[in-house]
């Protein structure tokens, strides 16, 4: 059931973030803000593919400290969309980094 909530999170908090900090775009934040979840990618390297017990932090490639420190780098640079990547980036580590913890 957690691993449901989970995924839904991943949805919910970025548009969330996106309608109420980028009134004026939204959408499009929102849009690249859920792109974010392709970084999820880097799952497909692992082995087992899948273990609800595993913690993707400093486990999978684009979760490890040197990448999410870019990602909290990208959210501090002018071009909104690169903003907005940064943030859905971030807020994916955290999601993901909150699981860990429960």
């Amino acid at each position: 059931m957690f691993s449901y909530l989970h995924i839904v999170l991943h949805v919910l908090v970025p548009l969330a973030i996106a309608w109420y900090f980028f009134r004026d775009d939204w959408k499009k934040a929102a849009l690249i803000m859920l792109a974010a979840n392709l970084v999820d990618l880097d799952h497909l390297l692992a082995s087992p593919l899948y273990d609800p017990n595993r913690c993707s932090i400093n486990f999978h490639p684009l979760h490890k400290m040197l990448p999410i420190s870019l990602y909290g780098a990208m959210m501090f640079l002018p071009w909104k969309p690169v903003r907005w990547l940064g943030i859905g980036l971030i807020t994916h580590m955290l999601l993901d980094a909150v699981d860990c913890a429960i």
